[in-house]
């Protein structure tokens, strides 16, 4: 087996304690950077596609995500300069009034591990602060805006509009959460809509490219 499978087969399996060494291992067999983060963010879509189907659940998918991040924090030295990689800056927040963070958090990891710069605003985000999130960063590509709650449906609505309405350019909105439907997310305005973290990377990368 290659270094670079074994690689892919230990985030598969969520092996935080293992992955640094065989990414170093990779590297030194003289697999590329830029192809050994290929090969995590395949095995992260093949974690999202199981996810998806039922057949794992957040625990794993959890596990799987940190693995990635333990293998990409030996690649991001090498990496700097090489934006090949890089889809742009996302914007995550969960919209004003919503405190719940496990889902935005579990999206926000699998975005990141697709390939984005993530910026995390964390919960109870108002629009103002998503608006001043993308002026602040540089190569906003996505904002991605979850809303757990019946009763912020309101708050995710308004947050899409004033995003829309900033003037601002170069980026897709993409919304999720409980409560949120394809419709909803058509009817409010949004570029894109995910039913789960698995899905949000996948619309996340069709959303940029």
């Amino acid at each position: 087996m290659s270094k670079i499978q074994e690689v892919k087969e230990l985030v598969e399996a969520g092996k935080s304690k293992k992955i640094a060494v065989a990414v170093q291992e990779a590297l030194d067999a003289g697999g590329q950077p830029g192809e050994i983060l290929q090969a995590m963010v395949d095995s992260m879509s093949v974690v999202g596609d199981k996810f998806s189907a039922g057949e794992i659940f957040v625990p794993e998918m959890l596990i799987a995500a940190k693995a990635m991040s333990k293998g990409v924090d030996v690649l991001k030295p090498l990496m700097t300069g090489d934006n090949s990689a890089s889809l742009g800056t996302c914007v995550i927040g969960t919209v004003a009034g919503d405190l719940h963070d496990i889902g935005k958090n579990l999206v926000s990891m699998m975005i990141e591990s697709a390939g984005f710069t993530v910026v995390d605003l964390g919960v109870d985000v108002s629009a103002e602060k998503f608006v001043a999130a993308i002026k602040e960063n540089e190569n906003v590509t996505l904002v991605a805006c979850s809303g757990l709650l019946t009763t912020t449906m309101p708050a995710l609505k308004e947050a899409v509009a004033t995003i829309k309405a900033s003037g601002l350019t170069g980026f897709k909105v993409i919304v999720g959460g409980a409560p949120v439907t394809p419709e909803f997310a058509a009817e409010i305005g949004a570029d894109g809509y995910a039913a789960d973290a698995g899905s949000a990377s996948v619309k996340a990368k069709e959303l940029v490219k």
